[in-house]
């Protein structure tokens, strides 16, 4: 096994993956790969991924190799850097490539093909290669878009694709969702597909163009706008935290904060009465179906915050909890001290270079019984496995050192 290799256990082992992307999209989409036990090569600028310069940071790390938004997307990765545009990287990433199972890429359309290094090159190196990319609005190889050209960030995502149309307090007032779904969304949506096209590769020996956009994403997200509209001509907008289909469904106020109850079903809704104190209301004709509520919902959520008001969180989980569903609206504090999320394993904890405090970050949650996860490596420093990747594809001490010279790759002084 190579240096820059991991002992991985998880259900990906033995896969490499050659990742090009940057920011947040493709990394996590990679990250993903990885946390499933495959060896994934980040292949980064001479001068970093831009999000390596963002932080937040420890305020005793005056190194700054990178920051929180960084290696929460990009553990479990080896770092190397390669200037594309030169004819040395292009041969080198060409030689990766011969013996990688997947190549993953966000840039704009034809970017890659303009480098000499698109997915029809690709292909004829690597007939096996499963090459995925994530774009706004998709590659024209799968279907033209008028909108092809468009760069694109989570926020337009999360606009164009529907989400933001139907999130907000009000029908007049759209609200972008607080995380990046626009683009972690994409992101399991391309691993998904990248491994959907590593079992045909297995059986056929034909890899894949894989192409996912961020758009057609979020509008796969939002598929209730989408029957809604077909069958009802209605289009939805945005109304809280309630649900147009579903009550109760909604958020509901607390002494100190607010909680989540869920019960349309009318068992749940029977039990929620009783639990109440308010059996009477199970049957009452204005409230006795969830036709009958979701047309009555301003009257159902005033009488549930009448009584959730008069209690705390834990109060009102302590009524509710194991008979309906229902949940505390919890913030990161809250988060850190459940029960619940460390009996999953769903903090992990990782060391920072260059500081004396650890980074926590979300951990896996997809859980393998026979083949789970390889525990999590930090994320790498740039440049940081260079030479081991190199070296073990073949290159000497000689070329190594003549591609450092002229400027195709660098390599960390921290490195293995």
């Amino acid at each position: 096994m190579s240096q820059w290799q991991r002992s991985a256990t998880g259900p990906l082992a033995g896969v490499k993956v050659i990742d090009l992307t940057q920011m947040l999209a493709g990394p996590y989409c990679a990250m993903m790969l990885g946390d499933m036990g495959a060896d994934v090569i980040k292949i980064e600028p001479i001068n970093g991924d831009q999000t390596r310069n963002q932080g937040p940071h420890f305020p005793d790390d005056e190194a700054q190799h990178f920051g929180g938004y960084f290696q929460s997307v990009n553990r479990n990765k080896c770092s190397v850097t390669l200037d594309l545009k030169q004819p040395g990287g292009r041969d080198i990433l060409l030689r990766l490539v011969q013996d990688a199972d997947v190549l993953l890429e966000n840039f704009r359309v034809g970017v890659m093909d303009r480098l000499g290094l698109g997915f029809e090159t690709l292909r004829e190196h690597n007939p096996r290669l499963v090459y995925g990319c994530i774009r706004g609005f998709g590659d024209p190889r799968t279907g033209e878009s008028p909108y092809a050209e468009w760069p694109a960030f989570d926020v337009v995502a999360q606009a164009m694709g529907g989400i933001m149309g139907i999130t907000g307090p009000d029908a007049d007032t759209p609200v972008k969702i607080g995380p990046g779904v626009g683009d972690i969304f994409p992101a399991a949506l391309t691993a998904f597909g990248v491994a959907s096209a590593l079992r045909q590769a297995e059986k056929t020996g034909r890899g894949q163009f894989v192409d996912v956009a961020m758009y057609d994403s979020i509008l796969a997200l939002c598929e209730r706008i989408v029957y809604q509209h077909a069958y009802t001509g209605e289009i939805p907008r945005p109304q809280g935290t309630s649900h147009p289909l579903l009550c109760p469904f909604d958020n509901f106020p607390t002494s100190d904060g607010w909680v989540t109850i869920a019960a349309p079903r009318e068992n749940l809704w029977r039990e929620l009465c009783r639990l109440i104190g308010a059996p009477e209301l199970a049957d009452d004709p204005r409230y006795n179906s969830n036709r009958q509520r979701t047309r009555n919902a301003a009257q159902v959520r005033e009488l549930l915050s009448a009584w959730t008001r008069q209690r705390t969180k834990q109060q009102v989980m302590q009524a509710l909890g194991g008979f309906v569903p229902a949940g505390p609206v919890n913030d990161a504090g809250d988060i850190f001290k459940d029960p619940h999320v460390h009996a999953r394993q769903m903090l992990v904890t990782l060391p920072h270079p260059g500081s004396e405090h650890p980074g926590v970050f979300a951990g896996v949650p997809i859980k393998l019984a026979g083949t789970p996860a390889t525990p999590p490596r930090r994320a790498p420093l740039l440049a940081e496995h260079t030479d081991a990747v190199l070296r073990a594809h073949g290159y000497d001490e000689t070329e190594i050192a003549a591609f450092v010279a002229d400027g195709v790759v660098t390599i960390s002084p921290q490195g293995d």
